[in-house]
């Protein structure tokens, strides 16, 4: 049975093989683009990009992150209710205090980023504030520290980027074939073919790469809230509110969605259901009022 601590370990471990695939991956392609042109330079700049593209991956996603989520620092005079919770349950938990960040969207939800707790951020929206009780907040707060503890932060931020990569390359292997093509240059058809495929796999991986992180780490972390506030029902309640608010988040994307306690975009079917990053809520709260703490 996966622990706290047994997680934390498979995190580290996949982001490593996360970046180790995306680097075969580039400098593959780099390499059969090198060989169509009979040009070495294309496989130096792959291979140089790869590496760039996975340094900034781990150490700047999570400002990336913040940026395309709209969050601002939460000053400590202002949101002092969300400052003790916070502070209580990272003394709880043996963490660092992270940074706390408020993002202005009326849907309530909050995720966690960074790339270990020393740099750890938790992320909560207006909504969240406005709309959950205190006892609400702390199994929320609760949740995305546990998220913070077993490294989830890592993985899940380092795939915002590396799976946008992916997604880029594909329309711009696309592009640059259909320019050869028009322009009946030479490797116009390899290109246009490489990219036809891209547009069709890219999406469909950079998915399978979000999927990768496993639903589990939601109910481990569900779970390992629970304890920490000894309360489950606080955080079964405030699955139950966010998954019923039907406000939109503006500023939403499918890049960050798997770093949020509940998707911000709300499935409608069960087909839509087989790609979403989170377990459903119903399964969730039913885990956690089965819990005998």
């Amino acid at each position: 049975m996966p622990t706290l601590y047994s997680n934390a370990a498979s995190n580290i471990r996949k982001t490593w093989a996360l970046m180790a695939f995306f680097l075969v991956l580039v400098i593959g392609l780099g390499w059969l683009f090198s060989r169509v042109y009979n040009s070495p330079g294309i496989l130096v700049f792959a291979t140089i990009f790869s590496f760039a593209a996975s340094f900034f991956s781990y150490w700047y996603s999570d400002k990336l992150v913040l940026a395309m989520t709209g969050a601002k620092p939460a000053k400590h005079e202002d949101y002092p209710t969300l400052y003790h919770v916070v502070e209580n349950l990272s003394i709880t938990a043996g963490l660092p205090m992270p940074k706390v960040y408020i993002v202005e969207e009326a849907q309530p939800n909050a995720f966690a980023t960074g790339r270990d707790p020393k740099h750890a951020v938790v992320a909560v929206t207006r909504g969240l504030l406005n709309k959950l009780d205190k006892t609400e907040l702390e199994g929320v707060i609760a949740h995305e520290m546990s998220h913070v503890k077993n490294r989830d932060i890592l993985l899940g931020t380092v795939i915002v980027v590396l799976a946008g990569i992916i997604i880029n390359m594909s329309d711009i292997f696309w592009r640059m074939g259909r320019r050869r093509r028009n322009n009946n240059s030479s490797g116009g058809d390899v290109f246009a073919i490489v990219g036809i495929i891209s547009m069709i796999i890219a999406p469909i991986m950079a998915t399978l790469i979000r999927l990768a992180i496993s639903r589990k780490r939601e109910y481990l972390a569900d779970a390992s809230g629970a304890l920490l506030t000894r309360y489950p029902e606080g955080l079964a309640r405030a699955l139950e509110k966010i998954a019923s608010d039907r406000t939109p988040m503006y500023r939403a994307k499918s890049a960050t969605a798997h770093l949020y306690i509940v998707n911000p975009f709300r499935g409608e079917n069960k087909i839509a259901e087989l790609f979403m990053t989170h377990p459903p809520v119903e399964k969730r709260i039913e885990a956690l009022m089965g819990m005998k703490i």
